[in-house]
């Protein structure tokens, strides 16, 4: 089953920015809905955006709206999430997945990566 790989997590402050990014070597993402995720200990991975694979509509769960922004770098085969004033909640191991409908995240075409770890701290 085809991975992507998250990268660009790290420890932010309170307050403060970081960028992850995905990539394939093996798929173009441009093709697919590209949803973003995170996962916490005990906790089932939850959708956080989406960004879809014609129009490039993006979808947001209410808890980041307005704070986080999904885009697609077309040049570097790529999805970047943007995530602006991080909360302590954010905090988690973030996943992208290619899903087939960014209103069935549940459906993914790709299984899990390694994550990339968001730590939250001041």
């Amino acid at each position: 089953q085809w991975q992507l790989a998250e990268s660009g997590g790290g420890l932010v402050q309170p307050g403060g920015s970081l960028r992850l990014s995905c990539t394939a070597p093996d798929l173009t993402l441009a093709n697919y809905a590209i949803a973003w995720f995170r996962q916490v200990p005990g906790k089932e991975h939850e959708g956080v955006a989406c960004i879809s694979s014609v129009a490039g509509t993006t979808h947001y769960d209410d808890s980041v709206k307005g704070r986080f922004a999904i885009s697609r770098d077309y040049a570097k085969n790529a999805v970047n999430l943007e995530m602006n004033n991080v909360k302590p909640e954010d905090a988690a191991t973030y996943y992208c997945a290619a899903v087939s409908a960014c209103h069935a995240l549940g459906n993914r075409y790709t299984g899990w990566g390694q994550g990339t770890q968001v730590t939250v701290s001041s």
